[in-house]
């Protein structure tokens, strides 16, 4: 009697485990969070505020992220801390960006002007800026929050918040290529901000990843000290 071949047995505690992840990932304070975790290691104190919760709430949440892994926590005297948790945590937020673009025609009617200016706006890519980088041919330009700016920032990039770019024009050499990054892939205050330089006659283009992804990358970041 023949053997006929069956097919290897499912491994259904995998997809359990898949689904407890995007269980957790499905709420959106929980991604307002991470988002903000992204930027750099924050007290939950902090965290609430950035992101309009309670603190009760936003703490709940942390710690849905936390027992999923997406979250690792420390203490800090009396306020406990939340940076992003191991493996690639990025690269799964910005997959899932990508996919509720594709999916979902509200997502993609905001940021559809946004995605063509950037495109217009010829981003540079961070394999392109790392070579750039050696040759000393850039000024880094960081446009989020002095208070992101501290938590981390590309190595040896300046920090002008994006509403005070028009004022503080002169604080950036004139004959520079600057290259202005922010948030990540879908932040547009890096498009915003290379569209104000080029209106004043400067050289500039964006970043077409941000902040979080560099990290990701296991690059070399600085921070600001206290």
């Amino acid at each position: 009697m023949s053997m006929i071949p069956t097919t290897p047995p499912s491994h259904p505690q995998r997809f359990v485990a898949l689904a407890e992840i995007a269980r957790t990932l499905g709420h959106a304070h929980r991604l307002v969070l991470l988002d903000h975790i992204a930027q750099g290691e924050r007290a939950v104190e902090r965290l609430a505020e950035l992101s309009g919760l309670s603190l009760a709430n936003a703490s709940q949440h942390l710690q849905h992220l936390r027992r999923a892994g997406l979250v690792q926590t420390r203490r800090d005297g009396k306020h406990v801390l939340y940076r992003m948790g191991a493996g690639p945590i990025a690269s799964l937020l910005a997959s899932l960006r990508d996919y509720a673009e594709h999916q979902h025609a509200e997502l993609e009617e905001f940021v559809t002007d946004s995605i063509h200016k950037r495109e217009r706006l010829e981003g540079v890519s961070i394999e392109e800026l790392l070579n750039r980088i050696e040759t000393d041919s850039v000024v880094l330009l960081d446009v989020r929050p002095e208070e992101e700016f501290a938590l981390g920032h590309l190595p040896g990039a300046i920090n002008i918040p994006a509403e005070e770019l028009e004022r503080r024009l002169i604080e950036l050499p004139p004959n520079a290529d600057i290259v202005a990054y922010c948030r990540g892939p879908y932040c547009v205050l890096s498009t915003h901000a290379v569209e104000a330089l080029r209106a004043n006659g400067l050289q500039a283009r964006r970043l077409s990843a941000g902040f979080p992804e560099w990290k990701a990358e296991g690059l070399r970041v600085e921070t600001t000290p206290s």
